[in-house]
């Protein structure tokens, strides 16, 4: 890059190629910890005593319970000290907490050690937001993150494949170990190439007036609160099928065998939808494209419950509203996360950790209500995405007042937040 590229560019030294590239790792450490631990709780719960099968799923929610409540933390750290040395202290206690995990002698240290692995981890989400944030605003944020979306989805998409392939030649501990090492990968990545993205004149004094200052302009804002709560809604969704995901491949659909490839091609739908959604958001607006998308969602949710319910889901029919509701929840999580942004760019470090607080520790409550809920069949699980949909959409129609599906102001309008 030329001296004079470098200086026109928000994130010097540092291609758009490569910038897209390292978001995304960042957001994958935290897919990868979810992800690759799918295939391999049965084996964990065995290990270390676990009794019953839906209490394996405490391996999911205290990763996230840790990923979510730390969240409310790093974005104060990082409007004060900057993005970067954050971002690093958080990637550390990750790797740190990982390694922990590997060497876990009881079901209770492991829980420990995932929360607290969950607590460095939150700095990727706050970070990754905040970074691209600072460099970016409106419909090209939304692009930007929708191509992180493309690159960092492909981790789910194969990230139990990868935990199945550690487990066949070696015991479960090494997926931990796998994280640790992908860890420390993307520190020596942003030690090396990642400016400082933070402004100086957007640096706020770590004092307790100016945070709660922040913190109250975080949550009343109408369009970030709103549109934070329909994306907590929806994720909800999501995490209880990732808390019985395991369990209802095997003992409901009989195909644990099959489980990494549906799997993967069910989570595929999200890195479509994204990479659609990023060729399109320009021209249509984060608003009408998610609109659209959460509808959908809805429709395939309720058609999914219809058909468990009647007694005649089958593997195919599973596995094809699944898909059908991923490719709608790519484009409503990208978007909405970009939305709720939008109006808060000056205190994007706050901002990004008050909402990854709210969507995540709720997103991971409501997903383990549905997942406590698992009877033995999809019914439960059908149901939770249902009516959580439903919810986001109601969520919605309040915070746009009733109207939808509009463009939503162009792009000058909408990079400095004016809904």
């Amino acid at each position: 890059m030329s001296p004079a590229a470098a200086r026109k560019s928000p994130h010097p030294g540092m291609g758009f190629g490569q910038f897209v590239a390292l978001i995304a790792a960042m957001m994958a450490t935290n897919a990868l910890a979810i992800d690759s631990m799918l295939p391999a709780m049965p084996q964990i719960g065995r290990a270390l005593g676990v009794t019953t099968d839906n209490e394996r799923q405490w391996i999911l929610t205290a990763y996230l319970l840790g990923f979510g409540a730390a969240q409310i933390v790093y974005g104060s750290l990082a409007d004060r000290f900057g993005r970067k040395p954050v971002l690093l202290v958080g990637l550390s206690l990750y790797v740190l907490f990982a390694a922990a995990c590997a060497f876990a002698t009881s079901f209770e240290m492991l829980l420990i050690a995932r929360a607290l692995c969950g607590v460095g981890a939150a700095a990727t989400r706050v970070l990754s937001i905040s970074i691209v944030r600072d460099c970016y605003s409106g419909r090209q944020m939304a692009r930007v993150m929708s191509l992180s979306f493309i690159v960092f989805l492909g981790v789910p998409i194969i990230a139990p494949s990868v935990g199945q392939a550690i487990l066949l030649v070696a015991p479960w501990p090494w997926i931990f170990g796998v994280l640790a090492i992908f860890g420390l990968g993307v520190i020596a990545w942003s030690a090396v190439k990642l400016p400082e993205t933070l402004h100086p004149q957007d640096r706020v004094p770590l004092e307790v007036a100016p945070v709660l200052a922040a913190f109250k302009e975080c949550l009343t804002n109408r369009i970030a609160v709103g549109y934070t709560l329909a994306a907590t809604l929806v994720l909800g969704g999501l995490f209880g099928f990732l808390n019985s995901a395991q369990q209802v491949f095997v003992d409901v659909l009989g195909a644990g065998k099959l489980f990494t490839v549906i799997f993967a091609a069910i989570a595929g739908g999200i890195a479509v939808s994204s990479l659609i959604n990023s060729q399109i958001v320009d021209r249509l607006g984060m608003r009408l494209v998610s609109h659209t998308a959460l509808v959908g969602y809805i429709a395939f949710a309720l058609v999914h419950a219809a058909i468990a319910w009647s007694g005649h889901d089958t593997l195919l029919s599973f596995s094809l509203m699944q898909a059908g509701m991923m490719f709608c929840f790519g484009m409503v999580m990208s978007n909405f996360g970009s939305i709720a942004m939008e109006p808060l760019g000056h205190l994007a470090g706050t901002a990004a950790s008050v909402q990854g607080f709210i969507t995540t520790i709720g997103g991971a409550l409501f997903g383990f209500w549905i997942g406590q809920m698992f009877d033995g069949t999809v019914g439960p699980l059908t149901l939770g995405f249902a009516g959580f949909g439903i919810a986001g959409l109601v969520a919605v129609l309040i915070t746009e007042k009733g109207r939808m599906f509009h463009a939503g102001p162009g792009p000058g309008a909408e990079a400095v937040g004016f809904h």
